[in-house]
């Protein structure tokens, strides 16, 4: 009979995988307020009731983040730093909070012709929260995290490009003053919401280097 003097070590405490499933189960969410976003923009009907869907979801999205941070607090070992935990719940959260913020300032300032810009941005917003969901599971299969957060670094630059143009013309072509800071302050929200999923996306291509 042969002995084994050095068995395998066997870690006391095994890492508590179960947040790979409560970041897809955010980010999920985070594609169904975008997707009432777009298609709120791209069909300017029934209004009132999409903004309410929307702030239904974040409120969803609040949930979720208090739970992944709840747990963060209760867990021995995380399958990543937690600081980067941390952090990438609070960017997917600030994604749909500026979603939310976005439907809330057209119900506040009474909006009734959002400019083309704004369906523009809400589609690049949805198409952002796309990849985030598809690089998210991705982290615990060591997966290509980094080619989904170079789309979502692409897309935050075309959004940019959107955002200067449509305030550019709208300094051209509005004269009422009232009414331009309203749309100006529209396309921003929608514009740094874009920025966040690009935080979001940073702190996915982090963990995903350093665990290379």
């Amino acid at each position: 009979m042969s002995w084994n003097l050095f068995p395998k070590r066997v870690p006391l405490i095994p890492k508590d995988i179960s947040f790979f499933a409560m970041f897809a189960e955010m980010s999920n969410n985070l594609i169904a307020g975008a997707s009432v976003l777009a298609d709120l923009f791209a069909d300017y009907h029934e209004v009132s009731g999409k903004i309410k869907e929307i702030r239904r979801i974040e409120h969803v999205g609040d949930d979720l983040t208090h739970s992944i941070l709840t747990k963060l607090n209760q867990t021995f070992i995380t399958p990543f730093d937690r600081e980067d935990i941390h952090k990438l719940a609070s960017s997917l959260d600030d994604v749909l909070d500026l979603i939310n913020s976005a439907g809330a300032r057209i119900a506040m300032y009474k909006i009734t012709q959002p400019p083309p810009a704004a369906a523009e941005l809400a589609r690049i917003i949805l198409l952002q929260s796309q990849e985030l969901a598809k690089a998210v599971p991705l982290l615990q299969k060591n997966g290509d995290v980094l080619l989904h957060c170079m789309e979502i670094n692409r897309l935050e630059n075309e959004a940019d490009q959107v955002s200067r143009e449509a305030i550019g013309e709208l300094f051209e072509r509005e004269k009422d003053p009232i009414n331009l800071i309203k749309i100006k302050e529209l396309i921003e929200v929608l514009e740094t919401a874009t920025d966040k999923a690009e935080d979001a996306a940073d702190v996915l291509e982090t963990v995903a280097l350093k665990n290379a």
